[in-house]
C-alpha cells in the first residue's frame, strides 16, 4: 500500500511538471508555487483531507522568522533522516524554510519543485541546481509515512 501511495504522490507532482510559477496559485497547466504544489499532490491523491495554507505573501520569509512553511508540513508529515520517493524536501530561503519540493528519487537526490528561478514546475537532480546544493539552504525530510 505505502510503495503504492508514494509511486501515486510521484506520479502526480510529475503531472503538474511544466506548469508555470506563479505564487499562491494551485491550478495545474496554468500556475503553482511550490507549497500549493506539495498540497495538491498529497490532496489530489486522496493521502490528506483538503486544506488551504494561503494568504501568504510572496517575501514573507525575508521579513519574518515565523516558520510558516514548516507548518503545514508539520501537521501532515515527520521528519526523517533519509528521504525515498514521495516524501518531501524543504530548504531555507530568507530567514526560515520556505521552499520545498516532492523526492523523486535518491540516487541521484531528484525531486519535483515549482520553482521562482525556473518559473515553472521542474524535476532536477538537488546536486546539479546552484541555489539547492548550496549548504546554506539545510535540507531536511519529511515523510508522510514515518512512523509516530
Amino acid at each position: 500500500m505505502e510503495e503504492a501511495q508514494r509511486a501515486a504522490i510521484v506520479a502526480e507532482a510529475r503531472s503538474w511538471i511544466s506548469t508555470p510559477y506563479h505564487h499562491a496559485a494551485d491550478v495545474k497547466y496554468i500556475g503553482v508555487d511550490c507549497g500549493l504544489l506539495i498540497v495538491r499532490a498529497f490532496v489530489d491523491t486522496g493521502l490528506t483531507e483538503a486544506f488551504d495554507p494561503r494568504p501568504y505573501p510572496q517575501d514573507w520569509m525575508l521579513h519574518r522568522g515565523e516558520e510558516k512553511y514548516l507548518g503545514f508540513i508539520l501537521k501532515h508529515m515527520r521528519e526523517v533522516e533519509s528521504p525515498r520517493p514521495g516524501d518531501v524536501m524543504v530548504f531555507r530561503f530568507g530567514r526560515c524554510y520556505s521552499h520545498g519540493g516532492i523526492v523523486t528519487a535518491v540516487d541521484p537526490l531528484a525531486l519535483v519543485h515549482a520553482f521562482a528561478n525556473s518559473r515553472s514546475v521542474i524535476e532536477e537532480e538537488v546536486e546539479t541546481s546552484s541555489a539547492l546544493c548550496d549548504p546554506n539552504r539545510k535540507p531536511r525530510f519529511f515523510s508522510y509515512w514515518a512512523p509516530v
